[in-house]
């Protein structure tokens, strides 16, 4: 199993959000957040804005869904503004184990 864990604009979230739930992906944990990537915060006139707003999308899959969910997310988080910054960060991680607390059973 692996979390990828994807940190996006939250005005593209709920896109995203539906478009996993059409691809077969319904279970999803969503996190507001903030932080800043390597541009190191945005400046707009005196004003710099070391904190950006995101939310960060946690999903647990099997490792042979991997490659499509990745390209699910990064096709509808990506803005397509030319020579833009900021559209977000996909991480992924190895889950050893998993449970469901009400039922105490292992796996997804």
């Amino acid at each position: 199993m692996l979390m990828i864990r994807a940190i996006v604009r939250p005005e593209r979230v709920e896109h995203i959000l539906s478009e996993l739930s059409d691809a077969g992906f319904p279970a999803v944990t969503k996190i507001d957040v903030v932080g800043r990537g390597k541009q190191r915060g945005v400046k707009v006139g005196d004003i710099h804005y070391d904190e950006i707003p995101k939310d960060m999308l946690m999903i647990v899959i099997k490792d042979e869904d991997k490659d499509d969910l990745i390209s699910l997310i990064v096709r509808n988080a990506k803005t397509g503004e030319k020579g833009a910054f900021g559209d977000g960060k996909i991480f992924i991680t190895e889950v050893k184990e998993a449970y469901t607390i009400s039922s105490n059973t292992k796996g997804l």
